[in-house]
This record gives structure tokens, sequence and C-alpha cells, in this order.
């Protein structure tokens, strides 16, 4: 077969073409990366894209967790001090006995009263705009204390013991208060909200324990001959107080008949005059995802809104009727510092019997509530911490896996530059010495 002048040339011009593209080719990866369209190389175009989005997300991970953790950091810092002033009001509360005058449990109670105004001073800590505990609502203040005293319930709050024993399958749900009823017999009578069954003070102070000692292991209706009427449901509790416990004008006016050892006896709720904080905030929490699969709300929550912090009392709870209040720690204690700077209902004084047992359990309960939600805030942080450590070592295994897949063997491109070079070099010398000449070339 006959082969041409032209076709030795154009052979030639292809060759050398593609001994220049590839030259091209190496001086692209002079950037360092080798991959720069799919078709340089399909299979590791295709991992350096699946390795480039797990890394995009290992950077939005990141930046999750760095936000939360600052958010649970500035969030457990006024929790602590939030627990700090419940903890003084608690040690104040202990030294509010009846060896105390008059004029000492007012300085006690005026001790205990800037310790609770920091607390809630603290729950009102907003960073850089947002305020921590507000829930959703984060650019609401989320705690306020009412310009003028008002009257709310007063509860009997049950220490671990009476807890245990005033439970009973009577109804669903947990006795853990009991509302102060005043009878004008002038003594003091507890009343159960969940089955309306009514209990001298005597009884459940004292009184239980003489049950327990017998073998009983819980609360029997008939323990104590009271009998009354007038008390329908749990969920009156919406019908006469709110849900900070302040009265309604309706509780102000009620009154039930109980029967006591065959007398008839007249009860009414018994109230203390004291400042209300109230919660403006929401309940709605944040969620910053902390790593892929599945999305997991309880631990990817990162901050504490009223209901964490402050619980929720006999006004608020689930049997009350009424909605959660946000506030119910704050107003516990400052219920203790009313009782120990005046006492209930007509203000006379005072009541050193009642902070020397239902004032420290008072106090106590509302410790623990802030302390709990403190101990929850920074288990979670924890847990965040620990998993920007996963991410880091996982984002520093992703970006070697992209290294490998894309970017440039410096050491071999300069080989393969050095060669292609070489090669194009002596192409175009070889050509020039052995491509046939034209008829220009003898013209000239």
């Amino acid at each position: 077969m006959r082969i041409g002048s032209y076709n030795a040339t154009a052979r030639y011009r292809n060759s050398i073409n593609r001994t220049y593209e590839n030259q091209t080719k190496l001086m692209e990866m002079s950037d360092g990366n080798k991959l720069h369209r799919p078709s340089d190389d399909c299979v590791g175009y295709s991992k350096y894209l699946r390795h480039s989005i797990t890394y995009g997300e290992n950077a939005q991970y990141q930046s999750n967790v760095s936000t939360a953790i600052s958010w649970m950091k500035n969030t457990d810092a006024a929790l602590v001090d939030m627990a700090n002033c419940f903890s003084k009001i608690v040690v104040k509360s202990n030294q509010a006995d009846g060896a105390n005058s008059d004029a000492d449990m007012r300085a006690i109670a005026g001790e205990m009263r800037v310790q609770a105004q920091q607390a809630v001073a603290s729950a009102n800590t907003n960073v850089n705009g947002r305020y921590l505990f507000s829930g959703q609502s984060d650019l609401v203040q989320p705690y306020e204390i009412s310009k003028e005293m008002k009257q709310r319930g007063l509860v009997k709050t049950l220490d671990d013991k009476q807890t245990e024993y005033f439970n009973n399958t009577t109804k669903s749900g947990d006795v853990a208060q009991m509302l102060v009823m005043q009878g004008d017999d002038g003594n003091v009578y507890y009343l159960n909200t969940l089955n309306g069954d009514i209990y001298s003070k005597d009884f459940v102070e004292e009184g239980y324990k003489d049950k327990i000692s017998k073998g009983q292991e819980h609360v029997a209706h008939g323990d104590e001959p009271i009998t009354s009427s007038g008390w329908a449901d749990s969920k009156d509790v919406s019908k006469y107080f709110y849900a900070t416990g302040v009265i309604k004008p309706d509780g102000e006016t009620f009154s039930m008949k109980a029967t006591v050892d065959g007398q008839d006896v007249s009860l009414k709720f018994a109230t203390v005059e004291q400042y209300i904080v109230e919660y403006k905030g929401d309940r709605k929490q944040f969620s910053m995802v902390k790593e892929n699969g599945a999305v997991q709300p309880a631990t990817d929550t990162v901050n504490a809104s009223g209901l964490e912090i402050a619980g929720r009392g006999i006004f608020d709870n689930t049997d009350s009727g009424n909605p959660i209040s946000g506030a119910n720690a704050f107003n516990d204690m400052f219920t203790v510092v009313a009782m120990c700077d005046h006492g209930r209902d007509n203000g006379t004084g005072p009541d050193s019997s009642w902070m020397n047992s239902d004032g420290k359990t008072l106090a106590n309960s509302a410790y623990n509530t802030i302390n709990s939600a403190q101990s929850k805030i920074a288990s979670r942080q924890a847990v965040y911490s620990d998993c920007q450590a996963m991410l880091n070592t996982q984002s520093q295994q992703v970006l070697g896996d992209i290294t490998e897949v894309h970017s440039t063997d410096v050491s071999k491109l300069a080989v393969d530059m050095m060669t292609q070079q070489t090669v194009y070099n002596l192409s175009l010398n070889i050509g020039a010495r052995i491509l046939p000449q034209t008829l220009t070339d003898y013209l000239h």
C-alpha cells in the first residue's frame, strides 16, 4: 500500500497534537488538581463529588456544634448563677427558725429577696441580642417581676416520705403538693386536689408516721374522720387560680364545708401576698443537628425554656387544667421570701413555724428544679463536645480522601511534564528532518 506525503503529514500532525494535548493536560494539573472535568477520570470524579458532599456536610455539622456549644456554655453559666442564688436562699431558709425575732426574720427575708431577684435577672440573660430562656421567642425578655404584690395560693409541698405515703391508686397522677386551707376554727388543713380529701396539718406532718409504724404504706380514704363537700375535681384548680398561683375572684369567694370531729368547719384558700414572676417566652426548642443519620430531638436540643428551668407545681401541672406557667420555681422562692417577711393572709408577722417545715421543703424543691436543669444542659454540652472531636477526626479523614482522589502528585507531575516536553521537542526535531519537502522548499 502506497502512503503519500499528505497522509504522512496528517498522521504526524495528529501525533504531535496528541503530544501537545497531553502536555497541556499536565500543565492544567500544575494548579494542584488533577481533576478539572468528569472526562479526566469518571470514576475518580464521582468519588471526588461524594467526598466533597461529605466534607461540606461535616463542615455544617461542625458549625452547628460550635454554635450549640457556645449557646449551652452561656446557658450553663446563667443556670449556675441561678442555682447559686437559690442555694443561698435555701441556706437562709434554714436560718429562719423560731430563735429569730421578727426583725431578724425580716432581715433574712430581705437577703433572700435580693437573691431571688438576682436569679430572675440571670434568667433574663441576653447574648448577642438573643435571650437564652425564651424558647424560640428569643427576642422577647422571658421573665418579668410584678411591680405590686399579689395574693398567691399557699401550698404544702410534701417531702420524700410524705410523697411516698400520700400517693395511692385512687386516681392517676402523683401528689407532690396540696392546697393549704384555712378553717374558721383557726386550724390549717390540706386539700388533695386529685381526690378532694382533706387532711389536718397534724396528720400530714406527724400523724401519718403512726400509720407507717403500723405497717400501712400508703394513705387510705378515711384515715382521718374528715368529710367535705365543695371540691369536685382537680381541674377546679384552674377555676380558682391562674397558672402562676395568683388567686382568681372565684377563689377569693370560694369556701367549702368540712366536718371535723362532728363539728362543721368552713374552709377557704390560704394565700400569701408576694411578688409574682411571669414567663413571656414559649416552650419551643432550638435544634442544632450534630451528625448525620436519624434526627434526635432529645439530644439535638441546645436551649432550655421556662418549663425546664422552673418546673411545674400544683397550679400548672397536668392535672390542674392550667397551661404551664414557666415560672413556678421563681414564684415558690418568692413565697418563701414573703412568708419569712410578713406571713400569710393578714400579714401579722413572719411565720417561723411555716419556715421551719414547709419553707425549707419548698426552697429545696425549687433549688432542685434549677439544679436538674443545669445538669441536663451540662450533659448535652458534654455530648456536643464529644461529637466535636469526632467531627474533627472525620473531617481530616475525608479531606485525606479528597486529596488522594483529586490532588496532584507533584513529583510525578514534574517527571511526566519533563517527559512530555522531551517527547514534544523530539517530535518537532524529527518531523523537521523526515517530512517530505514541498515545492516551496525546492523554490527556495
